[in-house]
């Protein structure tokens, strides 16, 4: 979950502001969550239920009638004040993430303005680097649901991919530490390995009653859900693999919510 604790501390700060900071304090206040969560905690359970509802909303926000009726409304709303955080509030409004909102924008705005569709790689490189919209108060409204996204959008995933690198770090001193003898990502795929886990223990290990033969961090948080999806997504590769149906270790970053699942031969 620490990705997610990351982003929330870097754009708020740990009882700063924010929508999902106040949804979290107004659950702490009325016993929803718990006395044993943390705040920290609170808040990644919290932005992983907002991403399933974004996943579960996404298609009725990408009807040709819904496109059409957001766009009149940034464009009325311009307008009116160019300055004002018309896309953002709009976002909020439909209860949808700023930066699929801004995307929405973005590509209804250059098809209309263009004389080909924009591709993705156009549409993705303008939501990293805004100035490169050709139109000044759509850059503007752009760039603030970019800043103020705390699930989506360049921004965020350049946090994920900090913290997560930065708990892999964590990881291979911890094992430098221990004394235990590894084969890391880099290495694997040197030897021809497509699929990899994190780290290989050249020496196995024994772990409350597990032989651990390999080890994948994920910096998230631990639900049922994400471990079912990372099992079908990744994990079984692994197994299936020519790195064989041994016991592995999977680590994920919570401070009270997360366990540790091992899969076993």
């Amino acid at each position: 979950m620490f990705y997610q604790i990351g982003i929330l501390q870097y754009r708020w700060g740990i009882g700063g502001s924010g929508q999902v900071a106040h949804h979290v304090r107004s659950a702490q206040r009325t016993g929803l969550a718990g006395c044993s969560q943390s705040q920290a905690t609170l808040l990644s359970i919290f932005s992983q239920e907002y991403q399933k509802h974004i996943k579960r909303t996404h298609a009725k926000h990408h009807t040709s009638e819904a496109i059409e009726s957001y766009y009149q409304r940034y464009l009325n709303g311009v307008g009116r004040n160019g300055a004002a955080p018309v896309l953002l509030e709009l976002a909020n409004e439909v209860d949808y993430a700023p930066s699929l909102m801004a995307r929405i924008i973005l590509e209804r705005f250059l098809q209309e303005h263009e004389e080909t569709p924009p591709s993705k790689s156009v549409i993705n490189s303008m939501l990293r680097d805004p100035s490169q919209i050709p139109d000044g108060v759509l850059a503007n409204q752009v760039y603030q649901c970019i800043v103020n996204d705390c699930c989506y959008g360049p921004l965020v995933d350049c946090i994920k991919h900090a913290i997560g690198h930065e708990h892999e770090v964590l990881l291979r001193d911890l094992l430098l530490e221990k004394s235990l003898s590894f084969l890391d990502e880099d290495q694997l795929r040197a030897k021809g390995y497509d699929k990899t886990p994190d780290f290989i223990l050249q020496v196995p290990v024994a772990v409350e009653g597990h032989i651990i033969h390999w080890i994948e961090s994920k910096a998230s948080f631990g639900d049922e859900c994400s471990h079912h999806a990372y099992l079908h997504d990744q994990f079984w590769s692994y197994w299936n693999s020519s790195l064989g149906r041994h016991s592995c270790r999977i680590l994920t970053s919570s401070p009270s919510a997360t366990r540790d699942r091992s899969t076993n031969n």
